[in-house]
C-alpha cells in the first residue's frame, strides 16, 4: 500500500523553527522526487521544495535561505527544515511523491502556525 505521512508540524513563535518528515513507503521512495507543498486557508497549493532522487533540489522564492529539504534514503524518508519561521508560512504542509508514470501521491498534511 502506498503511503505518505508526514509529521513535525506544530505552534512555534515567529524566528523559530521546525523539522517536518515525512515517511513513505519504499516503492515511492526509489523511484520519485520528492516534494513538499503548502496550502494557507484560501490559498492555492503551492510549491515549498522537492528534491530528486539524485538529491537536487529547489526551493520557492519565499523560502530560499531558511528552508532546506532533504532525504534519507535509508530511511525512504524526506526532511523540511524550516528555520527564520514567519507568521507567513502559517500553512498545512503535504508532502508527495510525483510518479513517471503520471500518479502522484499525497499524504495527508501536517499542520504549521507560525505566532507573531
Amino acid at each position: 500500500q502506498v503511503q505518505l505521512v508526514e509529521s513535525g508540524g506544530g505552534l512555534v513563535q515567529a524566528g523559530g523553527s521546525l523539522r517536518l518528515s515525512c515517511a513513505a513507503s519504499g516503492s515511492i521512495f526509489r523511484l520519485s522526487a520528492m516534494g513538499w507543498h503548502r496550502q494557507a486557508p484560501g490559498n492555492q497549493r503551492e510549491l515549498v521544495a522537492r528534491i530528486t532522487t539524485g538529491g537536487s533540489t529547489n526551493y520557492a522564492d519565499s523560502v530560499k535561505g531558511r528552508f532546506t529539504i532533504s532525504r534519507d534514503n535509508a530511511k525512504n524518508t524526506v526532511y523540511l527544515q524550516m528555520n527564520s519561521l514567519k507568521p507567513e508560512d502559517t500553512a498545512t504542509y503535504y508532502c508527495n511523491a510525483p510518479m513517471a508514470s503520471g500518479i502522484t501521491y499525497w499524504g495527508k498534511g501536517t499542520l504549521v502556525t507560525v505566532s507573531s
